[in-house]
C-alpha cells in the first residue's frame, strides 16, 4: 500500500503541466507555439527568459521535491524500504511530467523533471552533469544536444563517484539511471532527426540574426 499511494503522488506532482499554466496565464496555448512542447525551452524561446527560467525551476522542483519527501519519510517510518522506495518515486515523478493525465498523457521531455528527481538521488552527479549541460550548450548552442549528453552523462558520474567513495548508490539505482538516460534520448528523438538534418533550432544563431 505505501508503494502504490508513492506512485499515485509521485505521478501527480510530476503531472502538474507549469509550462501550460505559464502560458495560459500570459494568454496562450504553448501547445500551439514553437515546437508545441510544454517544456522550459519552448516556453524560454516563445515567452522569453523570465517565463522559461520559471518553468525550468518549478519542472525541477516538481521532480525535486515529491522524491525527497518520499526518501526522508520512508527513512524515518519504514527504513527497510527506503530504497525501493525512492527507486519507484523516482519513475513515477518523470512519468508525470511526460505523460501528464492533464494533459490526456502527453507532456514535455523529462529533463528539467528528471535532473529535479534524480538530484533528490544523487546531488554530486547531477551538478556535474548541469555543469556539463552548461559547456555542451554554451559550445554549440543546441539546448536538445546538451540535454542528451548531460542525461547520458548522470549514470557515468554516479558510477565514478560511487566507486571514489563520495556517494553511496545501489545497482538498482545505477540501471534506474541508465534507463531514465536512455528514455531522455529517446523523448529527444524528434530533435536528434533535426539535428542530423541541420534544422534544429540553434540559440546561437539567433543570437547573431538579431
Amino acid at each position: 500500500m505505501p508503494y502504490l499511494v508513492t506512485i499515485a503522488i509521485c505521478y501527480l506532482c510530476g503531472s502538474i503541466p507549469f509550462g501550460l499554466i505559464i502560458a495560459k496565464a500570459n494568454g496562450i496555448d504553448i501547445r500551439q507555439h514553437g515546437s508545441g512542447n510544454i517544456g522550459a525551452t519552448n516556453v524560454l524561446r516563445t515567452l522569453g527568459k523570465k517565463w522559461g527560467y520559471t518553468c525550468f525551476i518549478l519542472d525541477f522542483l516538481k521532480g525535486l521535491f515529491p522524491v525527497l519527501l518520499v526518501s526522508i519519510y520512508f527513512s524515518k517510518n519504514y527504513p527497510e524500504l527506503a530504497n525501493y522506495a525512492t527507486i519507484i518515486a523516482l519513475p513515477a515523478t518523470i512519468s508525470g511530467h511526460i505523460f501528464s493525465i492533464f494533459l490526456k498523457f502527453k507532456g514535455g521531455k523529462g529533463v528539467a523533471t528528471g535532473a529535479g528527481a534524480v538530484m533528490a538521488l544523487c546531488p554530486p552527479a547531477v551538478i556535474l552533469a548541469l555543469t556539463v549541460w552548461f559547456i555542451c550548450f554554451k559550445l554549440s548552442g543546441y539546448v536538445s544536444l546538451a540535454s542528451i549528453i548531460a542525461a547520458l552523462t548522470v549514470p557515468i558520474f554516479a558510477v565514478g563517484l560511487t566507486k571514489a567513495n563520495l556517494i553511496q548508490t545501489n545497482p538498482a539505482q545505477i540501471t534506474l539511471l541508465i534507463i531514465l538516460a536512455m528514455l531522455v534520448t529517446f523523448m529527444h528523438k524528434s530533435n536528434i532527426k533535426r539535428l542530423c538534418n541541420g534544422t534544429e533550432s540553434c540559440f546561437k544563431k539567433k543570437e547573431k540574426k538579431s
